[in-house]
């Protein structure tokens, strides 16, 4: 049981979790402090911030596991990914797709427990995450797409604190989110130049050439800063939230060091080591910065 539980959670990659989830979590607090719901008993804001966290682990799961189904040939003509779990029949069409559908379907659930809107909105949610699969066949974009698709977490987040968006700063944390996702997927993508190009497949490194693309990650990753300066301003963050948006900055110069045209070889270290704590970082500077200046709920 304990290996086919590790063999599925590393399907999904449960791991990147840490890319998007912060991201949720800001939103949270930024909804709280324009919500009423800190009236509400401490019981009741906690159940609504773990349905939000299973709302975005049901879905994230899915789509990860969709992308293993549909991506099948090509993982397992690629040799960087002829080892996943459904390319190399470790785990089965058939058990893949039955864990598919019964994530949908508990995020579904899940969504219409936290309120009407975000009910009504979860089937668009899933499309996006899910259409994402199928862009690399037909778009240079699909690198933006899968970050819109990943950005839409803070909207997400928002909705089901507020019920609404009546405020541009979900807006810019989702756009933040999407230039961040981007910008690194461009980056992911320089390792399979070679195969993208021969298998027909479309990405920015393959069809416009690593330089472009790292030109383009570059201008990503900086619109993502703007994005996240322009939400901090709007929703009067502190000094504290801006020193770790330094902190952030100071990451994807980091980033962009390790990885040049010729040498691909740091993109694992920047994934692991460098992007994977950006999000993090965000979402502790902006909740410290919360706790000093707003106080705690």
């Amino acid at each position: 049981m304990v290996s086919h539980l590790a063999q599925y959670l590393k399907m999904i990659k449960f791991s990147h979790s840490i890319f998007a989830l912060p991201f949720a979590g800001i939103a949270l607090i930024e909804a709280l402090k324009i919500s009423n719901i800190q009236d509400q008993p401490l019981i009741s804001i906690l159940l609504l911030i773990f349905k939000v966290i299973l709302c975005m682990v049901f879905l994230r799961s899915a789509a990860m596991g969709f992308n293993r189904i549909v991506d099948k040939k090509y993982d397992a003509a690629n040799p960087r990914t002829k080892d996943r779990e459904v390319a190399s029949g470790q785990i089965s069409l058939r058990n893949a797709w039955t864990f598919v559908i019964l994530f949908l379907i508990l995020f579904f659930i899940t969504a219409l427990l936290i309120n009407p809107m975000t009910g009504i909105l979860s089937p668009f949610a899933a499309f996006f995450v899910l259409f994402y699969s199928f862009t690399k066949r037909f778009t240079y974009f699909c690198h933006f797409v899968l970050g819109f698709a990943i950005g839409l977490a803070p909207l997400a987040a928002w909705v089901a604190v507020l019920g609404t968006i009546e405020s541009w700063i979900p807006f810019l944390w989702s756009a933040g989110l999407m230039f961040y996702i981007a910008g690194f997927d461009i980056l992911y993508a320089c390792q399979d130049i070679d195969f993208d190009k021969k298998s027909g497949l479309y990405s920015i490194p393959a069809n416009l050439g690593a330089s472009t693309a790292l030109i383009t990650a570059k201008i990503s990753h900086g619109l993502s800063i703007l994005a996240f300066i322009a939400a901090g301003i709007l929703s009067s963050s502190g000094w504290i939230y801006y020193i770790s948006l330094l902190i952030v900055s100071g990451l994807f110069i980091a980033e962009h060091k390790m990885v040049r045209y010729d040498d691909f070889s740091k993109i694992p270290i920047a994934f692991f080591n460098v992007n994977a704590s950006i999000s993090s970082i965000l979402f502790f500077g902006l909740l410290l910065d919360t706790f000093f200046h707003f106080g705690v709920y």
